[in-house]
């Protein structure tokens, strides 16, 4: 990747390794979408006064173990890039070929287009990201096995774009996943190959275009195993309601103790490796791979927030961070070079956000993530029935809409004033709203009536949806006008 293309948005440290901060274009973590086919830091200085007949730590140290941990990124991500873990969701030329699958007068327009332009509106299509390394290659969070199959990863949910621009870690909020999933199988069945065995014949995958129904993925493969990880003859699900999420940035991985939006699970690199849990992954080959997931995991916590690129109000953006810091601060916590992160769970009675992720996974789930291989045989504390959202750093958070865990929320200034929240909004795809801080959307007060194929409706986000609302989080409601503004500036530069 060359440095240029992408230096006014992403890179703020200009010493940090191009190891770690490229580490991971194509792939980092494995599988939710293989699955459906087929902070404490330590203070290493002696105290004052303490013997210092061992040798100090020195710069050169320092060095070291940066150079350690971007040779981990690296590493990561070269084992992905080069290695499919499961079978081929598809093999290239059907997806070159979809389009013939596409709703007029879409596919008479590919059928005039040229095969770059017809690749092009695929990637549209279905919210895929090119890669800028490689444009006629396969699109980010798509791995070649060598033999003509395509292999998705977490790239494609966890790799988005902004304003037209990749940015590492960015989730995707374009990706048509149930789209996609659809038009492959109506190809398929058009070729005569019938049916692919995807986890979208068990559950939805996401009502929503930028939204996956990724945790209750991780409840299903979990399902599907016993606590060594064999595949069981007659597994038993638990209940759960589905429930669709908006990816987060991979950069706020290493601020964070836990994970997911609940922080029920410690974060370990088995953490992310349950995804990878599908049939045709034996209990062994499985855990042979738990090497390369420690550097994967090594990957995404090498990475950085991106820079505002644009103008920043600095002296209103002062005020701002007055006021953040008054208002906001004890939940999202503080910024700069003595920041700090309270990762604290907020009970949903006091967010009001929409509980449908909450109640959605089952005790049931979390108790046998806990006592299985990935949850280290019961080592590790797992929250069982935990009340509410853990409120997220807010790094780069120019960048990561939509907001709210489940992706309802399409602008900062939409945050910041919850009773002018849309009930309907159609997003463009590489338009930014610089003075609302996020998504370019037009705005609804209902679904229009002639939307009407599940394409054209996951379009839009409807928060009338189950798990769709945009409801709560009123707290900016004790700012003043003015202090919103200046909030609003102030997160720019975060």
């Amino acid at each position: 990747m060359s440095v240029h293309r992408l230096r006014p948005w992403v890179l703020r440290s200009k010493t940090r390794s191009r190891a770690a901060l490229y580490a991971g274009w194509r792939i980092a973590v494995l599988a939710i979408a293989a699955a459906t086919f087929g902070t404490g830091a330590t203070d290493l200085a002696p105290a004052a006064g303490a013997e210092t007949d061992a040798a100090p730590v020195t710069e050169d140290a320092d060095d070291k173990t940066a150079t350690e941990d971007a040779d981990a990124a690296a590493r990561g991500f070269e084992r992905l890039k080069t290695q499919p873990y499961s079978p081929a969701d598809f093999e290239q030329a059907l997806f070159d070929s979809l389009w013939q699958v596409w709703p007029e007068p879409l596919r008479q327009q590919a059928a005039d287009a040229s095969p770059d332009q017809r690749r092009r509106m695929a990637l549209s299509r279905y919210g895929l990201v090119a890669d800028p390394d490689n444009p006629t290659g396969p699109p980010l969070g798509v791995v070649d096995d060598g033999n003509g199959g395509w292999v998705m990863n977490c790239l494609a949910c966890h790799q988005g774009k902004v304003a037209g621009h990749v940015i590492p870690g960015v989730g995707n909020s374009h990706f048509a996943f149930q789209t996609l999933t659809q038009d492959v199988a109506l190809a398929r069945r058009a070729a005569g190959k019938g049916r692919s065995g995807s986890m979208g014949a068990f559950v939805p995958l996401g009502n929503s275009n930028g939204t996956t129904n990724a945790q209750v993925f991780s409840i299903v493969l979990s399902a599907l195993r016993d606590n060594d990880l064999n595949v069981l003859k007659t597994p038993k699900f638990p209940k759960f309601r589905n429930h669709d999420l908006d990816a987060p940035p991979f950069w706020n991985v290493k601020r964070k103790k836990n994970l997911y939006i609940d922080g029920f699970v410690p974060k370990t690199h088995r953490v992310i490796m349950q995804f990878a849990l599908v049939p045709t992954n034996d209990a062994a080959s499985f855990k042979q791979n738990e090497e390369g997931f420690r550097d994967i995991l090594a990957w995404i916590e090498s990475l950085e927030p991106p820079a505002y690129p644009w103008e920043v109000d600095t002296t209103l953006a002062e005020a701002g961070r007055v006021a953040f810091e008054q208002a906001c601060a004890d939940c999202h916590g503080t910024y700069g070079p003595d920041g700090t992160y309270p990762e604290k769970r907020v009970p949903i009675d006091v967010v009001g956000t929409d509980d449908t992720r909450l109640v959605g996974m089952p005790p049931e789930h979390r108790r046998v993530y806990r006592e299985s291989w990935c949850g280290e045989c019961g080592k590790i504390h797992v929250v069982e029935q935990p009340d509410g959202y853990v409120a997220p750093p807010l790094d780069g958070v120019w960048a990561s809409g939509p907001y709210f865990h489940n992706g309802s929320v399409p602008t900062l200034w939409h945050v910041l004033h919850p009773d002018q929240r849309p009930a309907v909004w159609l997003r463009t795809e590489d338009g930014y709203d610089r003075q609302r801080v996020g998504l370019e959307v037009a705005e609804f007060d209902r679904l229009p009536e002639d939307v009407k194929s599940p394409e054209d409706k996951r379009r839009y986000f409807n928060t009338a949806l189950k798990g769709k609302s945009a409801a709560g989080h009123d707290f900016p409601d004790e700012l003043s006008a003015d202090e919103k503004r200046a909030v609003l500036e102030y997160l720019k530069t975060l």
